[in-house]
């Protein structure tokens, strides 16, 4: 498959730090792989630890909406706003983290002056398929019954939150629920049923520089636990895309689940989506989480928040959107 890479420059600093995280990150999650679920559970409650009040100057607290507990960025008093719902990644195994979701979700409300939330879904090992993805749905729900318009509702998910963004357009079409004005997919898995494909796994397998394979099959199989993995609410990458609102894709072109992203926007496409997609160069898995590490990461930001712009529109005329923060 051909593939367009977006013309960025990633400096040398960007470089030699993916080159670190090869080096040193991917072993550690490899071990990680190895781990007992008991061990799993204390690091589950590390990685959740130290969510601060504020994100970007908007006030930020865990809380409930609907019956979903999670994090909350600024208050849904003003139902005329735009409304993101940001589905986190984490291999469905760890939490949000208050650095790294929990941040970018800061940033883009503040660019987009929006409420955010984003649903604390239960994790396996403990609650394979489908507890998460009913969360997500309960999300959605609590969202539209808070009196958000679907037309102003925006849903964001990287990696294990880009499948999981995908498998709840699914639940809402599956339910006669409006659909969201859009959706971001960011470096999602889209297809758990085969770990050897599709083809970027293996010729991506020794680039990528977050995921080892190990660590992938055995989340997938405490995910999957025992079901249909071609199940399109489990492999998306299935999943008929009729009716769903417009995509932008984002993915690495040295990442382990590059073809996951480039098959499922090609679906989408197929069945009449509006569809956007950019191939970044060098960047690792879920790079716009990383906007601390790579000077480059702001500029995907800056792409989601336009392509969000474009659907949604500004809350009026008067409205200004705050200007991105480097």
């Amino acid at each position: 498959m051909a593939v367009e890479i977006k013309q960025v420059r990633i400096g040398w600093r960007s470089r030699w730090r993916v080159k670190l995280l090869r080096s040193f990150f991917k072993p550690l999650v490899s071990r990680m792989a190895k781990s007992s679920p008991e061990r799993i559970v204390a690091l589950q409650t590390r990685a959740a630890a130290g969510l601060k009040n504020e994100y970007s100057g908007l006030p930020a607290r865990y809380g409930i909406l609907g019956d979903v507990p999670g994090p909350i960025i600024g208050e849904p008093g003003n139902r005329d706003r735009i409304a993101i719902l940001y589905l986190h990644g984490g291999a469905f195994v760890f939490p949000a983290s208050p650095n790294l979701q929990v941040e970018l979700l800061g940033r883009m409300c503040s660019d987009l002056e929006a409420f955010g939330f984003m649903p604390d879904y239960r994790l396996i090992p403990q609650h394979p398929w489908p507890a998460a993805l009913n969360d997500c749905e309960h999300a959605y729900r609590a969202l539209l019954n808070l009196g958000f318009a679907p037309e102003r509702i925006v849903v964001i998910g990287e990696s294990a939150g880009g499948n999981l963004v995908l498998c709840l357009l699914q639940r809402i079409r599956k339910a006669g629920l409006p659909m969201p004005a859009c959706a971001v997919p960011i470096s999602a898995v889209t297809e758990l049923g085969r770990t050897h494909a599709p083809p970027s796994r293996g010729f991506n397998a020794k680039r990528e520089a977050l995921i080892p394979t190990g660590f992938a099959y055995r989340m997938t199989q405490w995910y999957v636990n025992g079901q249909d993995a071609s199940n399109p609410e489990i492999s998306p990458l299935y999943a008929d895309y009729s009716g769903f609102p417009p995509l932008y894709f984002l993915v690495g072109e040295e990442e382990f689940l590059l073809d996951d992203t480039l098959l499922a926007a090609e679906r989408a496409r197929e069945a009449g989506v509006e569809t956007q997609l950019d191939v970044w160069p060098v960047l690792p898995h879920a790079f716009p989480l990383f906007e601390a590490m790579f000077r480059e990461a702001p500029l995907a930001r800056k792409d989601m928040v336009a392509f969000i712009q474009r659907h949604v529109g500004r809350r009026s005329e008067s409205s200004n959107v705050t200007p991105l923060r480097a």
